[in-house]
């Protein structure tokens, strides 16, 4: 049997530039590239010589879709370097900054990117000429998780209020209250969309992932917890990189990470729910269980069930933490800067995210390194299309082409997010 090659030369409704290779040779698929060729930002680089207090903005610009992520790891880590830890209502408004993220960021996903793969659509758009009532939904829980952020952000891209210490403005109690009525709408339609979405037909593709996530002793991660693993693996942020390894591959101007003692593993809401199922809210679990998920989720196919029952738990901790909410004396704790490193890390909507900084001792940041999710994943794709493509090889070249497009989609990838680093040598006169 001839070798032939498969290629998708444009991946489409992901954030970010990549492509797709296959070798198929003897019937079966002999390698898999992720391709990823949208050019690097320096963001590392942007970043020294800049104050402490100016990289939760400038880090927030690097994704347009998840900035909060950006600007909460990048906090974190600076009150670590600066011996600060933020606390009580502080730490609530973070939490509730953070569910309004995963709302937005999983309800786009999961309703015009991913959603029409299964039902056999090229776009969102084409999918809401027969799916109205769905599409309608999904955007309207989307709008939900924008005003969280819009109310505690300052805007809903690339939120203003978010400092080292607290935030430069925080909500009053009846700004919050108002929320209300729409999350409690919010919750009964992401319910609507767990049952939705665990309605697709799935491919049988089961895979025994090496799942990474934080995991808190009492909540579903977004801020805070320590780095665990499925195979064993229970570290803090600050031994990372003593496990975690980066490498550069020709193919993708981001780099790959894998673990020393295991390669490739898996972040993300497969992760996080399978290594933190119960500290999922009640409603969240009764949702799962009903929706065929079990404790675990190893098919990638059904992630889009997993970001539902995300959505699900953020709305339902959105209400919890509005409920309790009494404002703080202050909007911030006070600043000493100090020379020293800070390490943190947090669960972005698509996974681990890792910064480090260190500082001078008028907080000048002297390094920089930040690892986002995607750059985390890209091996682990890369195995979930050499492994299940295969499963498809006979059908229709069209067909198996979309077919590889949604694989890689299973893990809704920003690869603009990863392409910010880039080692480049150069050698001559």
């Amino acid at each position: 049997m001839p070798s032939r090659t498969i290629r998708v030369d444009q991946l489409t409704r992901l954030e970010g530039e990549g492509a797709v290779k296959l070798v198929v040779r003897d019937g079966r698929v002999h390698s898999a590239e992720l391709r990823i060729f949208e050019p690097p930002r320096f963001f590392e680089a942007l970043l020294r010589g800049r104050s402490y207090s100016e990289a939760p903005d400038i880090t927030a610009r690097i994704c347009g879709i998840c900035p909060v992520a950006y600007q909460m790891s990048a906090v974190h880590a600076m009150e670590n370097a600066l011996g600060i830890e933020v606390s009580g209502p502080l730490r609530d408004l973070r939490r509730l900054l953070y569910c309004g993220e995963w709302i937005e960021s999983h309800a786009l996903h999961i309703t015009m990117l991913h959603a029409p793969d299964f039902l056999g659509y090229d776009s969102g758009i084409d999918m809401a000429r027969d799916h109205a009532d769905a599409v309608r939904r999904g955007l309207t829980l989307k709008q939900a998780g924008n005003e969280i952020i819009a109310l505690l952000g300052g805007r809903e891209i690339h939120p203003v209020t978010v400092c080292v210490g607290g935030f430069y403005r925080v909500p009053r109690k009846r700004e919050l209250t108002a929320l209300v009525g729409r999350l409690q709408w919010a919750r009964a339609a992401a319910l609507e969309t767990v049952h939705w979405a665990a309605g697709f037909e799935f491919p049988a593709c089961d895979r025994d992932y090496t799942f990474v996530a934080l995991r808190h002793p009492a909540e579903y991660p977004f801020n805070e917890g320590r780095i665990v693993s499925s195979d064993g693996l229970d570290i803090c942020a600050a031994e990372f990189e003593a496990h975690i390894d980066e490498t550069q591959v020709k193919r993708s101007t981001a780099l790959h990470a894998q673990l020393r003692a295991a390669g490739p593993y898996l972040t993300g809401p497969m992760a996080r729910y399978s290594l933190n199922f119960e500290r999922l809210s009640p409603i969240a679990q009764e949702a799962a269980l009903s929706a065929g998920l079990g404790r675990r989720c190893t098919n990638p196919f059904r992630s889009i069930v997993v970001r539902a029952v995300e959505v699900l738990h953020a709305c339902d901790e959105a209400l919890r933490i509005i409920a309790r909410y009494e404002e703080p004396d202050e909007p911030a704790c006070a600043i000493e800067p100090r020379a020293g490193m800070g390490i943190a890390a947090t669960e972005a909507p698509r996974g681990l995210l890792y910064h480090r900084y260190r500082l001078d001792a008028g907080g000048t940041i002297l390094e920089a390194r930040i690892v986002p999710p995607t750059a985390q994943n890209q091996a682990a794709i890369e195995e979930d299309l050499r492994r299940f493509s295969g499963e498809f090889l006979t059908q229709p070249p069209q067909r198996l082409r979309q077919r590889c497009e949604q694989l890689v989609r299973n893990h809704d990838p920003c690869i603009s997010c990863a392409t910010h680093f880039l080692r480049l040598q150069l050698t001559g006169p």
